[in-house]
């Protein structure tokens, strides 16, 4: 989402550059929506990707569908979602057009809709990965509710959702026990929270409690941030930002870092601004 128009308005040159660099310090999958840019990130990336040589099969590619948005290259009066059988084959045929590939190793749904129809996704995914062009399927942003009514015509393998030590409700209102008995494999969008983002009373505690922390593991506070994460049981796989090669480097870390429990308490503590339960 960072890498186009929204952001960081990469060239090809650089985007292939990025991969590279991901690719060497062990991050391998890249995640899209057909919405990104305007709907002109996939394309670009398609390029950078082209001018990278590599090859499909080293690298993983996400996208999503189902947001219309409200832009110049689209003919929509106001942002809505789409979740037609037709609609929903047309967006990863586009995707795979831009991004410049013959399959995509997963496809979510965006954002549910309250007039999605679980047969007619279910007929779309199912003629899509039968002729090759997703290899596995999933969701985003739906509850334990909304998932259940996909689930009942077709397999769930991912459910992307927001998830950070700031935001912290997927643990509490069932969504993360859900996938888990469900063998649903969670994906977390913004994994640094706020913490960076807002100057609030609670984020400079915060900021207090990870300078410390940072002496102790000695890595950057959004490694801990990220290591506090993967920590979770449900195996949640954070979703970075970043395009600086540093940062890239550094976050890596926190597949490698064993956070101690009561660090781990202590960072959901200062986040609720209150004991535990």
């Amino acid at each position: 989402m960072n890498w186009g128009a929204w952001d960081k308005k990469l060239s090809a040159d650089e985007m292939a550059h990025t991969i590279h660099m991901c690719l060497e310090n062990g991050i391998t999958t890249f995640d899209h929506a057909d919405i990104y840019g305007g709907y002109t990130t996939e394309a670009e990336f398609g390029e950078g990707f082209k001018k990278s040589r590599l090859s499909r099969e080293k690298i993983q590619l996400i996208s999503k569908c189902g947001i219309e948005h409200v832009t110049g290259n689209r003919n929509n009066k106001i942002k809505h979602y789409n979740y037609s059988k037709e609609y929903i084959i047309w967006s990863v045929e586009n995707s795979l057009k831009n991004l410049q590939t013959e399959y995509l190793d997963v496809l979510l749904l965006h954002r549910p809709s309250p007039l999605m129809v679980a047969d007619e996704i279910a007929e779309a995914i199912t003629k899509l990965q039968s002729e090759g062009k997703i290899v596995d399927f999933g969701l985003s942003n739906f509850t334990a509710s909304q998932t259940d009514l996909i689930r009942q015509k077709i397999d769930v393998s991912y459910n992307q959702i927001q998830f950070s030590a700031t935001h912290f409700t997927p643990m509490l209102d069932g969504s993360l026990d859900h996938m888990q008995v469900n063998g649903i494999r969670p994906m977390a969008w913004n994994p640094l929270g706020t913490v960076f983002r807002e100057d609030s009373e609670k984020t400079r505690w915060m900021k207090q409690l990870l300078a410390s922390l940072v002496q102790k593991y000695e890595v950057g506070a959004d490694v801990l941030l990220l290591a506090w994460i993967l920590k979770h049981p449900a195996k949640i796989l954070p979703i970075a930002g970043t395009v600086n090669v540093g940062r890239i480097q550094q976050l890596m870390k926190a597949t490698q870092l064993e956070m101690e429990l009561e660090d781990w308490f202590a960072i959901w503590t200062e986040s609720m601004g209150d004991k535990v339960p």
